[in-house]
């Protein structure tokens, strides 16, 4: 489950349309910031929050004195609150943030028509980067799956030169390519100084990566049959493999 680390950027303060009942606003001063409201089983009305960077759920009792900050849960031992949680805050801001990579500049490799589309942020001296590229290859070239890479430069201080490179190219998602294909061996020439544009382009591919909260490479993401972003941070494995190339 992806659980975004901007969720107040992402989210206006709906909850301050209206007034809270006493109990809530005591909570808030707790040091949790209220979002929207939400009808909740029980005759209990819900609010849901954040704390540190984490949905939280606030319920008030019936009697609109006493409000109770946890999760709630039915008589099957279903954790309601996550559920409400992850469709009214976390699902949207996924998608706010899947809206924003689609817009990224990014290198295509698979068809267009592909079933399956992967954001993958990656540094050119990753050595996971490329073993992820090395399996993703059955899936590529069968046409079941697009990747999207985002290069970024955070592995060596010469990553960000040779990533920029890479985008210089006359046909830059074709220089990817050959030089994965290569191991990193293939050799691309790396202009002392990089060019403001190319630069640009990289700072924004990192801003989106801090955004979504990955501080490693490959940084994987793409989203489910519930139209619910995922993410895969480092060398995915069998299991994660499978399930983010749509093979069950």
């Amino acid at each position: 489950m992806f659980r975004p680390a901007l969720l107040l950027a992402l989210f206006p303060f709906l909850a301050q349309a209206e007034e809270l009942p006493a109990p809530v606003k005591a909570v808030e001063k707790q040091g949790i910031t209220i979002i929207k409201p939400f009808e909740a089983p029980g005759g209990m009305k819900g609010w849901l929050g954040k704390y540190q960077d984490m949905g939280v759920t606030i319920y008030l009792t019936p009697d609109g004195k006493h409000a109770i900050s946890g999760y709630m849960y039915d008589e099957q031992g279903k954790n309601l609150s996550e559920q409400v949680i992850q469709k009214e805050l976390y699902a949207p801001a996924g998608r706010a943030l899947w809206a924003r990579m689609e817009k990224a500049h990014w290198l295509q490799e698979g068809k267009k028509e592909a079933p399956r589309v992967i954001y993958v942020f990656a540094d050119p001296y990753c050595p996971y980067c490329l073993q992820f590229w090395q399996q993703a290859r059955p899936w590529v070239e069968s046409g079941k799956v697009q990747l999207r890479t985002l290069l970024v430069g955070v592995i060596k201080p010469e990553s960000t030169g040779l990533a920029a490179a890479i985008l210089a190219q006359a046909d830059p998602a074709k220089s990817w390519h050959d030089y994965e294909q290569s191991g990193g061996k293939m050799t691309i020439a790396v202009p002392k100084t990089t060019p403001p544009a190319l630069l640009k382009t990289l700072k924004d591919n990192q801003a989106i990566m801090d955004e979504l909260g990955a501080a490693a490479t490959p940084a994987l993401y793409y989203m489910n049959d519930q139209n619910e972003l995922q993410q895969v941070v480092g060398l995915p494995d069998s299991e994660q493999l499978n399930t983010m190339m749509g093979a069950k």
